[in-house]
């Protein structure tokens, strides 16, 4: 492994670290906060959220209260987009790839907004994920079909001067965290 793959390795490996650090110290509730102001006019949009893994940042509460349909990612494949599928939150589930619970039945849907959890993030709105590319490809082809808001969601602590990105590489549309808001152009 050499040039960017290389250098995503070594700053995930320290995001990672400050990521952890961050997680349970209280600050899932005001990053929530934020995240349904960021959320607000957009009470019908189909959202896509996420079950957090590891110590991602908690998007549950927010997506539980959302009045429009809600989604979760599906993993299809290695190199594919990804797949959302009608969640609700008593609604069964299933364990997926990589840990992440999966509602039991698939039941496709498009999302107009996806939660993009992160490893680190930039000023300029780049993210860097766990390495797999799925939300890279699944924005793309979101963004190439139609309209879709892209929030990141993570805790201060996850940000890094510059992201490594590559052309593969999608920013986000906003970074919501425990201290705001910020919008990218």
């Amino acid at each position: 492994m050499h040039g960017i793959d290389a250098e995503k390795v070594a700053v995930r490996k320290a995001a990672f670290a400050a990521r952890r650090r961050a997680h349970g110290q209280g600050l899932d509730a005001p990053a929530q906060a934020h995240l349904r102001q960021a959320l607000a006019g957009h009470e019908a949009a189909v959202l896509a959220g996420y079950m957090p893994i590891r110590s991602e940042i908690d998007p549950i509460p927010v997506m539980a209260a959302h009045t429009g349909p809600v989604a979760l990612p599906v993993i299809v494949g290695p190199g594919q987009a990804l797949a959302f599928h009608r969640w609700q939150p008593d609604c069964a589930m299933i364990e997926g790839p990589f840990g992440a619970r999966i509602p039991a039945d698939a039941v496709p849907i498009r999302p107009e907004i996806v939660i993009v959890p992160l490893v680190a993030f930039d000023a300029r709105g780049f993210r860097l994920g766990y390495g797999g590319g799925f939300y890279d490809r699944t924005l793309a082809g979101l963004r190439a079909t139609g309209p879709v808001l892209a929030l990141g969601f993570a805790y201060d602590a996850q940000e890094i001067a510059r992201v490594p990105v590559d052309a593969f590489d999608q920013p986000l549309d906003a970074i919501v965290t425990e201290t705001g808001i910020r919008r990218f152009a």
